[in-house]
């Protein structure tokens, strides 16, 4: 069991202190939320301390984090802040559902969200800062890199590579051995065939990719 130090404190930080306080024997204490956006100082009847200030008053060494932010921004948003808490010293920590089917052979890394009803098949590698919501199936052999964002209901097939950066859309599809590219941008209920090109958008039923290059401003 840790204490464990949440960012945030909208709707994806009260899912994660539900999820860590009946699913885990761990203990959330705080929340954290960068000074300029500290609207209160207690959510779920917790202190919310700034983010600048956090590890003074809870030590690195006493406490571990969990930063589960949305995708927004293409998932530098929530890159920034897992990399800002590993710099203060932090451990973070992943939370994986009970509810989930992870079978063995799969590496999971830090700082990744996995919910209920998650098929994650053997021979499967996912990095650090990882989020899948709930129901997605993760076909065996695969790899999914770095601050990807998987939402509700997606299925990767065996043997596909997905690059740092993506976000797929609820009902995506992916045919095995494909490769996404560095930030590739799944619409909801695409099928992508092909391997894809950094930073684009791919959309419909198989999927093409739309004009122009995805902006993380944007989106």
């Amino acid at each position: 069991m840790a204490k464990i130090i949440i960012f945030g404190i909208l709707d994806t930080a009260e899912l994660a202190h539900f999820y860590l306080t009946h699913d885990t024997e761990h203990e959330v204490v705080a929340f954290t939320v960068n000074r300029e956006y500290m609207t209160i100082t207690d959510f779920k009847g917790l202190p919310v301390v700034a983010f600048e200030d956090v590890e003074t008053i809870f030590p690195p060494e006493d406490y571990k984090f969990f930063a589960p932010m949305t995708g927004r921004k293409m998932n530098t948003l929530r890159e920034k802040i897992y990399l800002s808490a590993k710099q203060k010293g932090y451990e973070l920590i992943s939370y994986i559902s009970s509810k989930a089917t992870v079978l063995s052979d799969a590496l999971i890394g830090d700082n990744c969200f996995i919910l209920e009803d998650n098929t994650i098949q053997p021979f499967t590698t996912i990095g650090n800062n990882v989020v899948l919501w709930s129901g997605n199936h993760i076909g065996h052999h695969g790899i999914i890199m770095d601050h990807v964002f998987f939402t509700s209901h997606v299925v990767l097939s065996g043997h596909c590579i997905v690059e740092p950066y993506c976000f797929l859309g609820v009902n995506a599809t992916v045919r095995d051995f494909t490769h996404l590219a560095k930030g590739t941008l799944v619409a909801m209920g695409a099928s992508i065939t092909k391997n894809t090109e950094e930073w684009g958008v791919y959309i419909g039923n198989p999927a093409k990719k739309s004009e122009g290059k995805l902006s993380i401003d944007v989106y």
